[in-house]
């Protein structure tokens, strides 16, 4: 004898209302989840550094043909905030590329140093690259010191290793370091008659050993 066919479980008038609220609960997760997109933030504004610039009354950059070793590699001209070429910059004829942070001692006496000399008759260009600082610190320390040559800040990188500019010319540990750049780009780091110049005789000597007699 057959058992008659059972009939399907009917929901209860309570079991419907709590299947609606359950319905309804994952409809609005499901609304309000994420859908993987990021949080817009606000751009910050860049600081106003026109102040900084005009107390510092730096040279503006000029630059020339780019030379075919640094060229394209995009640093800050502290004159005026303006990306420049540093290839660009360098083109055409030899100079004495110093780069420097705020923090560093010796720096703050070999800067003036610079100065001076790019200011003696037949000198060759003097060109200053400001790394591991900010470009205020950097504007205001170059005010104080009277110091006003072609200034550039090394960009793209963190404070701690330079930036694009130091990684390209191979900069070391210590701070800091001066190169003879020739005009088709090549770099030599200056180590004599001393790694930090502290007169104007001792950049004299320094470019007469690496430039071949020039300055």
């Amino acid at each position: 004898m057959t058992e008659p066919a059972r009939r399907p479980a009917r929901i209860t008038h309570p079991g419907r209302w709590a299947l609606l609220v359950v319905v309804v609960a994952v409809a609005v997760t499901v609304a309000v989840w994420p859908r993987g997109t990021t949080p817009v933030v606000p751009a910050q504004s860049a600081p106003d550094l026109s102040a900084d610039r005009a107390r510092a009354a730096l040279p503006a950059c000029v630059t020339g043909h780019a030379t075919s070793v640094l060229a394209g590699i995009q640093v800050t001209c502290l004159a005026n905030g303006r990306s420049v070429d540093l290839g660009a910059l360098l083109a055409d004829r030899p100079a004495l590329v110093n780069i420097w942070a705020t923090w560093c001692q010796p720096c703050q006496q070999e800067l003036p140093v610079l100065s001076s000399y790019a200011g003696q008759p037949g000198a060759i260009r003097v060109i200053g690259v400001q790394v591991q600082s900010p470009q205020a610190d950097g504007l205001n320390l170059l005010a104080g010191l009277g110091v006003h040559l072609p200034m550039v800040f090394d960009t793209g990188g963190a404070f701690d290793n330079g930036g694009v500019a130091a990684k390209a010319l191979r900069m070391p540990a210590e701070l800091p370091v001066s190169y003879l750049v020739k005009p088709d780009g090549t770099a030599t780091v200056v180590r004599r008659p001393a790694s930090v110049l502290l007169s104007v005789d001792a950049v004299r000597q320094a470019v007469a050993t690496y430039a071949g007699g020039a300055g």
